[in-house]
């Protein structure tokens, strides 16, 4: 169970630091991309934001497992 805790925490530290970085790079991040969507207009996006949501966020988040998972085996060797 601590294990899932810290790989979680990892995660959610990785994707806040993501947010943090996009958003002063004027990059869009899944709030820009959902509001354009609910207003009909995900033509407003560029294909660098497509890239980031669909490529990049989920490879960050995959590293912030990966982090976690690490961490969780150097504490409990």
């Amino acid at each position: 169970m601590v294990r899932l805790y810290i790989i979680g925490v990892s995660i959610l530290l990785v994707a806040i630091i993501c947010n943090f970085l996009i958003s002063k790079l004027g990059i869009a991040s899944w709030y820009d991309f959902l509001e354009n969507i609910s207003k009909n207009d995900p033509n407003n996006l560029s294909l660098i934001d497509y890239l980031w949501l669909f490529l990049l966020y989920p490879l960050c988040l995959g590293f912030g497992y990966l982090l976690g998972d690490y961490i969780t085996n150097l504490i409990f060797r």
